[in-house]
């Protein structure tokens, strides 16, 4: 595995792409700034994951509409997967002011930080290709599949926050 120290201070950090990809977000650097930058991290997250949310619901929808009820709660179980990860984003308690305060944070530990919170709004693409392709199978044999594929790389969402979750609390420790 290679320095994360590097990974953060190179050109194609997950820095400068979390800030690429999130209006008004400064960083977790000044101490002043860390509740209101994973506000607005986890408010960008969870309208990335509230719009494939959405398109999974209009694809329910669709089902319905094409006489594909037996799949209707296979997908379901993705769209709880979703929705449980969107949940989850929202209610957290905003952790960079009270759990870094305490403590000196180390580059590395801050670099893990970033490429976790990179990685989940990353999946957000993740998960929207893979609705796309049970959009493409329906009406196929390949639509069950796809379905199981959707509902995996969802619960990946749910995972990657939990080891998220796991990260900071060893920091805090």
């Amino acid at each position: 595995m290679t320095d994360i120290f590097n990974i953060v201070s190179g050109d194609q950090d997950p820095i400068k792409k979390l800030i690429g990809k999130i209006p008004g977000f400064k960083g977790y650097v000044e101490r002043g700034d860390r509740r209101m930058s994973d506000k607005i991290l986890r408010e960008t997250v969870a309208k990335e994951y509230e719009a494939q949310y959405q398109r999974i619901s209009s694809l329910q929808r669709d089902l319905i509409s094409s006489g594909g009820l037996a799949y209707i709660d296979d997908l379901e179980n993705a769209a709880i997967k979703v929705r449980q990860f969107i949940d989850r984003i929202k209610t957290a308690s905003y952790g960079y002011a009270g759990i870094f305060d305490a403590i000196k944070i180390r580059e590395e530990e801050l670099a893990n930080i970033y490429q976790y919170d990179l990685t989940l709004l990353e999946h957000a693409d993740v998960i929207s290709g893979a609705i796309d392709n049970v959009a493409a199978s329906i009406g196929t044999d390949g639509l069950p599949a796809s379905i199981r594929h959707l509902t995996a790389v969802s619960q990946e969402a749910i995972d990657a926050f939990n080891k998220r979750s796991d990260a900071l609390k060893g920091i805090a420790l």
